[in-house]
């Protein structure tokens, strides 16, 4: 799991980047808090849990590793697409943003559970 999660969260860097850089041109930053989600839910997040999974393989390999990369990687495009629509005016997509908003936060809750039950001292690699 934890080489999964530093390769999505690169590409996850990639889109902030992009979208840093299209608001950066446009002169328009309307879409500045997809921007910062992206990078910190997308980039930094995920990097740091792959790091996390990476150095203690028993939470990487564990059930809640898979639920928190899944529910993770669902529940932001989910979010972020809704985020995008609402800022763009499409008022109806609020409940949209609200769904990948709690599967992102139920994937964390699994990050935590996770690193409370394998994370341990001398479980290193």
């Amino acid at each position: 799991m934890g080489i999964k999660l530093i390769k999505i969260a690169a590409v996850y860097f990639v889109i902030g980047v992009l979208l840093g850089m299209y608001m950066s041109i446009s002169h328009s930053y309307t879409y500045s808090s997809i921007h910062a989600h992206i990078n910190l839910l997308g980039w930094a997040s995920l990097a740091l849990a792959g790091i996390v999974y990476y150095l203690f393989p028993a939470a990487g390999e564990s059930a809640a590793g898979k639920v928190h990369f899944w529910l993770h990687n669902i529940g932001l495009p989910i979010m972020m697409i809704g985020l995008f629509l609402l800022m763009s005016g499409t008022e109806s997509v609020e409940p949209v943003v609200a769904v990948g908003g709690v599967l992102v936060t139920l994937g964390i809750l699994a990050f935590l559970y996770n690193v409370l039950a394998n994370v341990r001292e001398g479980a290193r690699r």
